[in-house]
């Protein structure tokens, strides 16, 4: 099967290359998406063997992902893996989401951290939980971390389903139009380079999460 590990980036040049490295150990085709980094991002994912596109401004996580599903679609590859750029998802975990893949047949597999809510800071942990519920309600489906960036999406669902959010809220908006156009999601548990990611994160937990809601809502019951 044809993979491609894409990571969006923004400002992110202290762990991009380590990343990179670490994701071609794994799978040999690495996509990072600089969204509008003011720093070495794209420099640094380029001398660590990535593919590297740039957005000349910051469109936001989601749009990097679009951008990255056009890339993939373009040359023809079965799924994308995407991690967040910060260091916290361990591409050693890349076997488990493939695995998956094999055994559920699921177009849509997510990186379920639910197991270590717990070790996180109580407005994060609630976030998360409130999100989760909240989108679960929406799509139909049954999912436990909604908010996981870690996931695998296959080729079908990148060029079936219309996206129109581009920030941390295409996410969500990807669950609930999977669901509603029956394509399969599945979780899958995985470990975590350090739980929080308070300090390298650009998920804003009251904001987004209120943003998220409106959007996977508007998904589910407007279309």
């Amino acid at each position: 099967m044809k993979t491609l590990v894409v990571i969006p980036a923004l400002d992110a040049e202290q762990t991009v290359g380590g990343l990179v490295r670490r994701s071609i150990e794994q799978v040999r085709d690495v996509l990072v998406v600089d969204d509008g980094s003011s720093d070495r991002t794209g420099d640094e994912a380029a001398m660590s063997g990535a593919i590297v596109l740039r957005h000349e401004v910051n469109r936001g996580k989601g749009a990097a992902i679009k951008t990255a599903f056009e890339y993939a679609i373009l040359h023809e590859f079965d799924a994308v893996i995407t991690l967040d750029a910060d260091g916290q998802h361990l591409p050693e975990d890349i076997p488990k989401l493939l695995h998956a893949l094999s055994a559920t047949g699921a177009d849509l597999l997510i990186g379920s951290r639910r197991h270590l809510f717990g070790e996180m800071v109580p407005r994060r942990r609630m976030a998360n939980k409130f999100s989760s519920w909240a989108i679960s309600v929406g799509s139909g489906a049954r999912v436990d971390d909604s908010q996981s960036g870690y996931r695998l999406y296959s080729a079908r669902l990148m060029k079936s389903l219309p996206l129109r959010s581009s920030g941390f809220d295409m996410e969500s908006e990807v669950i609930v139009r999977a669901a509603r156009n029956h394509l399969k999601i599945a979780m899958v548990p995985i470990e975590l380079g350090f739980v929080d990611g308070l300090q390298t994160s650009h998920y804003r937990p009251i904001r987004d999460t209120l943003r998220i809601l409106a959007t996977s809502f508007r998904t589910r019951f407007l279309g």
